[in-house]
């Protein structure tokens, strides 16, 4: 992490390691795998014993046999009935691995995205607590994953233990920037048995890894402190993102005096009261060779620190000391960008927009009452300086209509509302896109994370009404909180322009974990290749069509 010399409080972090973990799908017996420890994942059906209280279960009844008995006597000792969430681990002696863990998973194996990576984090703990540096994740019954779901569970699998081990909170995920001493992770080495194997499988293994780093990328900038990731600390993480990946990548910075010439008073008025400057990042991703078939842009709320300004939070509820996630939007874009540049997919061009910037509390801050005006002229009468994060994104979406671009989704934290309807594990969308709905929906299939569709009532917009400008910046009432910030966003997007509105305030931070969870960047990953591959099969179809 980039860091300014005079931070506030002396606070630098630490440089880190990077956590490197080779993955490989193997097809062998789990009985033959050597290495520090070996989990196998069990339903309950697959505990099912013989008369004789062996274990029907082929696997479970070959590892039995070679320990001895000693499985199925633990197993019964410690009340492991296979159960979601349950956990055995056994240290062994005289054996090619060193240790053996049970992992349940319930009545059956449901190997949706989401299971599996439930199941990598359950793996990572083991291998965690044991402090492996080599470790194999078995099926009992392999049988129970379709032959062609097989690359995607092996991948999310990956996916859940390679992020998991990073760091650990409570246990398992630990962010060691900011201690004076650190835990080191041992694992290198995860071997996937009865996932399949083959150049696929090592495919969507590859990819994991590309996507597990944006997502680890994406946690890292939420966790940091808002002395230390300032606006121009924002800028200069994604400015190493352009010059890491400059065959595919540009920069575009823009300071302060630059937006004013742009007129983008909405976004300005936020930054005004601190004395941390803005910064409105754009970075531009152009596949090789150039072949752009399809103009996306992902737009990410930017807010550094969130005070609330005049309108200031107050109360538990608010959660102010919480406030450098307010930038969790942008997170999920510069991590998806880092993503993309390792995976380089071909036929898309990609704009990442952020608009960068602290609300603050000063003489030079706005008030409620002020009145700003976007980059598109329209007015805003601001009621609820607290209400800021749809201030900067109406001159984000602008800008970004302005690249030219065919679809935008922006993604923020941007109201509470959105957490009370939804929780804190599921992200509200909000679109007039119906086709548009049903790509993120089957990115979301891949990616595991969870997404749930409001309405967009337009109704709800004369709440929206201001009697000395065009519109205010929140509801006259606070019902339907989140349709009708999505509806102020709506007035700033092209109407040609396909347009989804994410908010991402539940899933974007664990209280559990006292961590962030860098919800998003796999879902736009995800949803930047299918774009990209949708492009590949119209290509293959029309060239068909003029065979025929």
């Amino acid at each position: 992490m980039a860091h300014t010399a005079a931070a506030l409080g002396l606070t630098k972090p630490n440089v880190v390691e990077p956590l490197q973990v080779s993955f490989a799908a193997i097809g062998i017996e789990p009985s033959d795998w050597e290495g520090d420890v070996l989990a196998v994942a069990v339903t309950e059906k697959d505990l099912c014993r013989s008369p004789c209280s062996s274990f029907e279960n082929a696997v479970l009844k070959r590892l039995d046999s070679q320990l001895g008995g000693l499985l199925s006597e633990a197993s019964a000792e410690e009340d492991f009935a296979g159960k979601a969430g349950q956990l055995v681990v056994l240290r062994l002696q005289g054996q090619g691995f060193k240790r053996l863990g049970l992992i349940g998973l319930g009545r059956s194996a449901p190997f949706t995205a989401a299971a599996c990576r439930g199941l990598g984090e359950s793996f990572a703990s083991v291998a965690k607590s044991a402090r492996a540096g080599s470790a194999a994740l078995a099926l009992a019954s392999p049988g129970g994953i379709h032959g062609e779901f097989k690359p995607n569970a092996a991948a999310a699998i990956a996916s859940g233990t390679a992020i998991d081990l990073c760091r650990t909170v409570l246990g398992l995920y630990e962010d060691n920037r900011y201690r004076s001493e650190s835990n080191k992770v041992h694992l290198k080495h995860v071997h996937l048995i009865g996932f399949g194997y083959g150049p696929e499988v090592d495919r969507r293994l590859e990819l994991a890894n590309y996507v597990s780093s944006g997502v680890i990328f994406g946690k890292d900038l939420v966790n940091s402190p808002a002395n230390v990731l300032t606006p121009v600390v924002l800028a200069e993480e994604a400015s190493k993102i352009a010059s890491t990946y400059s065959d595919v990548f540009t920069a575009t910075i823009l300071d302060e005096e630059r937006c004013r010439e742009l007129k983008m008073g909405s976004y300005l008025a936020v930054a005004a009261a601190s004395a941390n400057p803005p910064r409105f990042i754009h970075l531009c991703y152009k596949p090789p060779g150039g072949n752009v078939k399809r103009k996306l842009a992902i737009v990410g709320k930017g807010l550094t620190f969130d005070s609330g300004g005049y309108n200031i939070k107050i109360g538990a509820v608010c959660n102010i000391e919480l406030m450098k996630w307010d930038m969790g939007g942008s997170a999920a874009v510069l991590g998806a960008a880092k993503a993309l540049g390792e995976i380089k997919p071909p036929g898309v061009e990609v704009h990442f927009i952020v608009a960068a910037c602290e609300n603050m509390i000063s003489g030079t801050g706005m008030r409620p009452g002020d009145i700003v005006t976007a980059s598109n002229g329209k007015t805003i009468e601001v009621d609820n300086t607290d209400a800021e994060g749809r201030l900067t994104l109406a001159d984000a979406l602008v800008y970004a209509c302005k690249q030219g671009v065919d679809k935008i989704i922006d993604l923020a934290t941007l109201t509470g509302f959105c957490r009370v309807a939804l929780g804190p594990s599921i992200a509200g969308i909000l679109t007039p896109s119906d086709e548009l709905h049903e790509e993120v929906a089957a990115a979301s299939e891949v990616s595991g994370e969870k997404f749930w569709r409001l309405p967009l009532e337009e109704s709800y917009w004369e709440t929206m009404k201001s009697g000395v400008a065009d519109m205010l910046n929140t509801g006259a009432i606070p019902q339907g909180g989140v349709i009708t910030a999505a509806l102020f966003l709506k007035q700033f997007v092209d109407e040609k322009v396909q347009w989804m509105h994410i908010d991402v305030a539940g899933p974007v931070w664990s209280h559990k974990n006292r961590s962030a969870t860098g919800f998003g960047v796999s879902t736009m990953v995800e949803w930047v290749l299918k774009n990209s591959s949708s492009i590949n099969e119209d290509e293959a179809t029309q060239g068909g069509e003029e065979l025929v």
